[in-house]
């Protein structure tokens, strides 16, 4: 098998637990510290030796195919006055070698459906598949959350999924994975269901945003009706390919944070205020100084 060299970002989605920020710009743009969410996963495939990245675009989303791109303009501005430190920034966004392709969802049928647009670039080959939402830190020293799973993939050659712990009553937000041990961090996966009541799922382990997986996924995926919501769903197609393949659950090493929510987001932003060179040190002592026993207001 191949090693591990596009990866597809599924950024057609709404953004609507965001409005009215998201009403003309997409969710993904929306920046941690100085730099959008998408820049992040982008950073974390390039580090895992993507070159290939596969852009599941939607209706009010130029905005990251412009992010991407040269800016003529604004790199001369920058160079007039001599900032040739943010010249930099601006021109480093994404490296030379890597590719950047978009494909328009014409509609919006579910992550499963935001897959299988990219098959024509995919072709047979095993590719990675990232969240911009969900967004993985790792301590200094700790390889990126996909890099450790395409390190994985390298012994293993088995399709991996990122999982993690979560609450009994928050299993209907994620699909659940039933899985047993394999070796530490690993597990092999017996079976997956998509957003299950609390009741019914059958462990407390989710797949969250990061996956490797086999070309293979794509004729499932083509061959699913409609599942949970009237879409297409990813966890559906990962199902049927498990009669014929392995697939395993992935423990990584990292903190994930849902910057669907805007808990999540906060969350992710002190964090990344508290890491940065220049905000960092201040930040700390901002966070010091106020007062957290704000009220919450009567409903």
């Amino acid at each position: 098998m191949p090693k591990i060299q596009k990866a597809v970002f599924p950024v057609a989605g709404l953004g609507s637990r965001f409005l009215p920020a998201t009403k003309a710009q997409p969710k993904e743009m929306l920046p941690i510290v100085d730099k959008p969410l998408i820049q992040y996963a982008v950073e974390e495939a390039v580090a895992a030796g993507i070159t290939e990245m596969v852009f599941i675009t939607g209706r009010n989303k130029r905005a990251i195919e412009d992010h991407f791109d040269k800016a003529y303009e604004l790199e001369s501005e920058l160079e007039a006055a001599d900032k040739q430190q943010l010249l930099e920034l601006v021109r480093n966004v994404i490296p030379k070698s890597v590719n950047c392709i978009y494909i328009r969802q014409s509609e919006p049928l579910g992550l499963g459906h935001a897959v299988l647009c990219a098959r024509p670039v995919i072709g047979d080959e095993p590719f990675a598949v990232l969240l911009a939402d969900d967004f993985m830190d790792t301590d200094t020293g700790v390889k990126p959350v996909l890099a450790q799973m395409t390190d994985l993939y390298g012994y293993e050659r088995s399709s991996i999924l990122a999982v993690q712990e979560v609450p009994r009553a928050a299993t209907r937000q994620y699909g659940i994975v039933s899985a047993s041990g394999y070796q530490p961090k690993l597990e092999l996966v017996h079976g997956i269901v998509e957003k299950p009541k609390p009741e019914d799922a059958p462990s407390t382990l989710a797949v969250v945003g990061r996956y490797v997986l086999s070309g293979r996924i794509f004729d499932y995926l083509e061959n699913l009706g409609s599942g949970a919501g009237g879409e297409i769903q990813l966890t559906d197609g990962i199902a049927a390919l498990m009669k014929d393949e392995r697939v395993l659950a992935y423990r990584y090493d990292g903190t994930r944070y849902d910057c669907g929510s805007k808990l999540g987001y906060l969350k992710a932003t002190t964090a990344m205020g508290l890491k940065h060179l220049e905000t960092g040190a201040e930040y700390c002592e901002f966070l010091r100084d106020i007062q957290c026993d704000i009220g919450v207001p009567a409903k």
